[in-house]
């Protein structure tokens, strides 16, 4: 059987190979040898998806991190901050994965373009906290926004009101990949072109492509010559990944010979947090365990709390020049995500990725720091762009704080029906945002609309059945309610 299937893969391999030089051979001359580049990875990423057979990780060898290994915050930021942290700031970089677009909230063109705080888009916040640190510490931090294929025209023009602001930005673009028919294990794209019937047939790879796609855009050498040592990398809709002065020191405070290379930002899990992926203690290395790597008898336990306490925020700080060293090499080994996609037409296609943090494994004196939740606030949804455009948080040179008003440090569990799934009926849904400094549960669904200055306190659970419409009147405060049925308030 296995010179048979080593045949068929080889055979897999063959015709993969074939495909693309005639794929490329529709492409115009520079655009061609962009997309050499980009094949090479694929194909290396291809070859390793036909080498590997079930689960990437032995369960029987996974243990917990050895407790020096993650480092609680505190104990970091007790050892307060030097007087020149000018000189830590000037060897970093800001990197922000800016590759998705905002269609699971209903909203065309790049997510980083939606606004999400006092008409300011995720990007203007970005902009805006990055030119107070550079303007307080009197330094040059420039941000590198990692775009792709469909997000970097429409972010570039957008740059252009940035060019009075101090901030220099780079941006360079991840890979474009192709779909791969599940059946045939072929490309399923027809040309080079990226419209029309070719619309489905790229993705950009996921963000563990950032490794290879940085050092060929040539961005990497560029801050290397700069003199920067290392980059602060999150989601660009994590509105908490701001730049932490405590992490950077205590990076730059290493001795020489035991340099952390990398550092990933982890914080407690709790129920809404199953699925993050973990840091694991696996052959003497640090790693990182994604849910889609665990055997199915073993997914209960991954998402158990009390096994796995910690989660992956995706706030990394890398080192340049090991990023460098290992892409010369060619030695970061990321483990493969497939993941299976049903495109409109009904056609079954699998896209391979790879996480940025499954690189931890590679890097030296890699380490966790478990941070507060305050710098994890992604905007996935509209429940979490509910809780962000709120008084629950003030805004500050572009970073979002909980309000002092809050008794306590959690924020509120808000679940929003599908009426709300989309921006644009979010907003029509709200005259304007209740005050909910004292929520704990939001539950919303069906038909309904809030008017203006609304209250929300405790447990609120909002429910119009099929048919039916709840208008929650202007000034209402609702504490510990459950209202449903039909409640329609007309002008007259």
């Amino acid at each position: 059987m296995t010179e048979f299937e080593e045949k068929l893969r080889q055979q897999h391999e063959d015709s993969m190979h074939r495909e693309l030089e005639a794929l490329l051979a529709t492409a115009s001359k520079a655009d061609a040898e962009v997309s050499r580049k980009d094949f090479e990875g694929f194909k290396n990423l291809f070859h390793r998806f036909l080498q590997v057979k079930g689960p990437s990780v032995d369960w029987a060898k996974i243990n917990r991190p050895p407790e020096e290994s993650i480092q609680p915050y505190d104990k970091i930021k007790a050892k307060g901050l030097p007087e020149n942290i000018t000189s830590c700031l000037n060897k970093l970089a800001v990197v922000k994965l800016n590759g998705g677009l905002g269609t699971s909230m209903g909203c065309k063109g790049p997510k980083s373009l939606i606004s999400v705080r006092n008409e300011n888009t995720f990007l203007d916040l970005t902009v805006q906290q990055i030119e107070h640190l550079n303007k307080t510490f009197n330094t040059d931090v420039p941000l590198v926004l990692m775009n792709s294929f469909n997000t970097d025209e429409d972010t570039n023009k957008i740059l252009q009101k940035y060019k009075h602001h101090r901030v220099k930005i780079h941006t360079f673009n991840q890979s474009r990949y192709p779909r791969i028919n599940k059946e045939s294990l072929l490309p399923i794209a027809k040309s080079m072109g990226v419209n029309g019937e070719n619309t489905e047939a790229w993705y950009p790879p996921g963000h563990g492509d950032i490794y290879a796609s940085f050092c060929n855009s040539g961005v990497l050498d560029k801050l290397l010559a700069e003199g920067r040592e290392y980059i602060f990398v999150s989601n660009i809709d994590n509105l908490g990944a701001t730049v932490d002065l405590f992490i950077l020191h205590h990076l730059m405070s290493q001795p020489a010979d035991r340099r952390c290379e990398f550092i990933m930002e982890v914080t407690d899990k709790t129920r809404a947090d199953v699925k993050g992926g973990t840091l694991i203690q696996y052959e003497d290395h640090l790693r990182l365990l994604e849910i889609a790597q665990v055997p199915k008898a073993h997914v209960d336990e991954f998402k158990s709390v009390t096994k796995f306490k910690i989660f992956n925020t995706n706030n990394l700080w890398i080192s340049l020049p090991a990023i460098k060293r290992l892409q010369e090499k060619n030695s970061m080994d990321l483990e493969i995500i497939v993941n299976p996609k049903t495109l409109d037409g009904g056609l079954n296609v699998i896209q391979l990725e790879t996480a940025v943090g499954a690189a931890i494994k590679s890097f030296k004196n890699a380490m966790g720091v478990n941070v507060p939740r305050s710098r994890f606030l992604p905007v996935k949804t509209s429940s979490d762009l509910l809780l962000v455009m709120s008084n629950l948080y003030s805004l500050d040179a572009g970073s979002l704080t909980m309000s002092k008003k809050r008794e306590f440090p959690t924020t509120p569990h808000v679940k929003l029906g599908s009426s709300f799934t989309k921006v644009q009926d979010f907003l029509t849904r709200f005259e304007n945002i209740p005050d909910m400094l004292e929520l704990d549960h939001l539950t919303v669904s069906g038909d309904v609309t809030f008017g203006k200055n609304v209250s929300l306190k405790g447990t609120v659970i909002i429910i119009a059945n099929h048919g039916d419409r709840i208008d929650i009147p202007a000034g209402a405060m609702l504490e510990n309610k459950i209202v449903s049925g039909n409640l329609r308030i007309l002008d007259h």
